[in-house]
């Protein structure tokens, strides 16, 4: 067929869509056509205010007139350039704005287009430096229950999140996980961190005592687990998981995908907690949603371990063809000039608590049986409908869509993660919007 002559109409079944329910949404589409900072326009012309950031992502916002005019500048100039063997200027650039605003110690950043991508560069280092080490025996990955580490072979055999791994078999051997700290008849109701489960780092001594320190090369966990809807670290909890892995000499990564870049109003969750990883795993946020891009910040130990042997040999022998490209890199440091320009990680520090109490006003409403935040982040947890898990939030999810939100659902929770440029009023229509929806759902 030729590209001159396109199958017309399009029936919609050429794209396989990524984690949706394919057969569903090509009977009634939700197409989205434009957007502008808080909002998309539907394919039906209507103002859809954006409560999730598009995916965790937007966090400037949409079509911000900075980093567009970035984006178009870098292709009109250097399309494309090889990350092999090869630089461009903007890479560099880049890298050295992120190790700035980075926490001290994260001396470098290696970039990839994606979270997932990130996660399974950062488990790579992670054994590679132990090898470098003379350590080669350090082979076993801790990961979490409930844990999203992206859709590789290494995040989903590290992630803990069941309907990401039970169709694929056998995955990456020698991994363990650590049990979740989702603790709703302890902590329900909580607002910001909640009280009680710092006991439950405990069980990495349990894990590393039955493996053998000398086999575990790395702990990899969320700060704040948010695909598995919203699961806060109890308070100690990180700082004990640091202690432990300090003691035992294994690698702590922090998955910051989404908690990177202001999400919490600190440019890392490592910031907000005061509890510093070896390596951190970002994308989203980096470029506020706009290129695909993706950056593993390591501390300079890390790095140096590798910094050996002929300078003419490769230290590392991992990358992507589209690592650092001019594109992304250029939309990336637009993005991060926003960030500082209009001090938006503030902003959310700032915004946070009128976005705590407004989530926290709809207990008591239909179905609602939790309330979980942090940061511009929310999840709203709904009672299941016997024999018929997740339809109650999917339903939420269209009928917010209709009266013109867009939420995301993950199980039987909604979960929220709005722009940071987000306005009181703003918050008060995705609220009350969503009460209007439960108020009304079966």
């Amino acid at each position: 067929m030729s590209l001159d002559h396109p199958k017309t109409p399009n029936d919609l079944s050429a794209f396989w869509m990524p984690f949706t329910a394919n057969r569903q949404f090509k009977q009634a589409p939700r197409m989205l056509v434009a957007s502008q900072d808080m909002h998309y326009t539907s394919h039906d012309g209507r103002q859809i205010l954006d409560g999730t950031a598009g995916l965790w992502c937007c966090n400037a916002g949409h079509c911000r007139p900075k980093i567009v005019e970035a984006i178009q500048k870098s292709a009109a100039e250097l399309d494309y350039a090889p990350a092999f063997q090869m630089g461009h200027p903007m890479a560099f650039e880049l890298a050295s704005r992120l190790v700035d605003m980075a926490p001290a110690g994260f001396d470098h950043v290696f970039f990839t287009n994606s979270g997932s991508e990130s996660v399974d560069t950062a488990l790579k280092i992670a054994l590679a430096y132990h090898r470098a080490r003379g350590e080669g025996s350090r082979t076993r990955l801790i990961g979490r229950e409930k844990g999203y580490h992206g859709v590789g072979f290494g995040g989903i055999s590290v992630g803990g999140l069941v309907n990401n791994r039970r169709v694929f078999g056998t995955l990456l051997n020698g991994v363990d996980h650590l049990s979740h700290t989702y603790l709703p008849e302890k902590n329900r109701w909580a607002k910001g961190q909640p009280e009680h489960g710092e006991n439950l780092a405990d069980e990495l001594e349990r894990i590393i005592a039955l493996h053998g320190a000398d086999t575990v090369a790395a702990v990899i966990v969320e700060p704040v687990a948010g695909s598995a809807g919203v699961i806060l670290p109890p308070k100690g909890y990180l700082e004990k998981l640091r202690a432990i892995t300090k003691k035992h000499g294994i690698l702590l990564i922090f998955d910051e995908v989404i908690t990177g870049f202001g999400r919490l109003g600190a440019p890392f969750a490592a910031d907000y907690f005061g509890v510093m990883p070896d390596m951190m795993t970002t994308a989203k946020g980096l470029t506020s949603g706009t290129v695909p891009m993706g950056a593993v910040f390591v501390t300079g130990a890390v790095h140096d371990t590798f910094m050996t042997g002929p300078e003419h040999m490769i230290e590392l022998f991992h990358g992507y063809t589209y690592s650092g490209s001019p594109i992304a890199c250029a939309a990336g440091i637009a993005t991060q000039e926003l960030y500082r320009e209009e001090g938006l990680f503030q902003r959310c520090a700032d915004i946070a608590p009128y976005w705590e109490e407004a989530l926290h006003s709809l207990k008591g409403t239909r179905h609602v049986i939790d309330i979980r935040n942090l940061g511009l982040i929310g999840a709203i947890e709904l009672e299941p409908i016997a024999g018929e898990p997740t339809k109650r939030a999917f339903n939420a999810f269209l009928k917010a869509y209709e009266k013109g939100i867009l939420i995301r659902t993950t199980g039987d929770i909604i979960a929220m993660s709005p722009p940071l440029i987000i306005e009181k009023e703003h918050i008060d229509q995705l609220i009350g919007t969503i009460k209007d929806v439960l108020d009304t759902l079966d």
